[in-house]
């Protein structure tokens, strides 16, 4: 039988968003001791017990504000007077939301791109790298690195995108590198940037106005060039200015 820590372990190796709730103090009557443990789901399922009945309900509609919120949480329930439980004593639970990851495609899997997969391993995102060039593709054998080969059209078809998305566009070809964002430009996302000039920025933004496909407003929530700005020189330097640029949208994301 699956207890709550394999459960755990996978729901996070299916990158399930679901709340930890346990019980860490007690006082009089209870259904359940210190330590007594329930993972609630956005969808309101449930896997383990802190009890049953009332106090169950009112922890799993706490856990849901919790998941929304994206805040950790302590919280006293008084059985009776708050819940009219006849057991009469007291319980406190702690309840820590566990989001799902970050997802980041990384579109080019030349030498920036290589660079930047191997180092956003250890910063909890999803990472996907997406190539035409089967050569490239065959070149990254990273561990915990999904990848993708086939014509960029295609693959960006079959790609899914949210508030979590992280997008980065850094192909050999500047038309490639356009039709990615095009396409992605109109998804939701949590941030898209493109490798490039100042001079291929500005034909960029030129040719995407003046064709319609994408407004000033949408250009501008664009970051290209892409990165933080620290003098990067070479494919090593570039990839960390991309990743603390990724990690400043990240970090900020979650104090809000």
């Amino acid at each position: 039988m699956t207890d709550v820590f394999e459960k755990i372990v996978d729901s996070r190796r299916n990158n399930c968003e679901f709340a930890i709730c346990i019980i860490t103090g007690t006082k009089g009557s209870v259904p359940r001791a210190v330590g007594a443990k329930m993972l609630v789901y956005p969808d309101g399922s449930i896997f383990g017990t802190i009890g049953g009945g009332r106090i169950e309900k009112k922890v799993i509609e706490d856990a849901l504000g919790v998941l929304k919120d994206n805040k950790p949480t302590f919280l006293h329930y008084d059985l009776l007077k708050q819940l009219q439980m006849c057991c009469g004593g007291s319980i406190e639970v702690y309840i820590e939301p566990v989001m799902k990851k970050n997802k980041l495609y990384i579109f080019g899997a030349g030498h920036t791109g290589y660079a930047l997969a191997r180092r956003s391993v250890d910063f909890d995102f999803e990472i996907t790298i997406i190539d035409d060039r089967k050569e490239y593709i065959n070149e990254v054998n990273l561990t915990g690195i999904s990848k993708i080969f086939g014509p960029y059209e295609e693959v960006l078809a079959t790609l899914t995108f949210d508030e979590r998305t992280y997008i980065t566009i850094m192909t050999y070809s500047h038309p490639h590198d356009r039709e990615i964002l095009s396409f992605c430009i109109k998804k939701p996302y949590a941030y898209i940037g493109m490798m490039g000039s100042m001079r291929k920025v500005e034909v960029t933004k030129k040719i995407f106005i003046e064709a319609g496909i994408g407004t000033p407003e949408e250009l501008s929530n664009v970051n290209m060039p892409m990165g933080i700005e620290i003098g990067a020189d070479g494919p090593e330097e570039i990839s960390i200015s991309i990743l603390a640029k990724l990690l400043s949208v990240k970090n900020k994301k979650q104090k809000k």
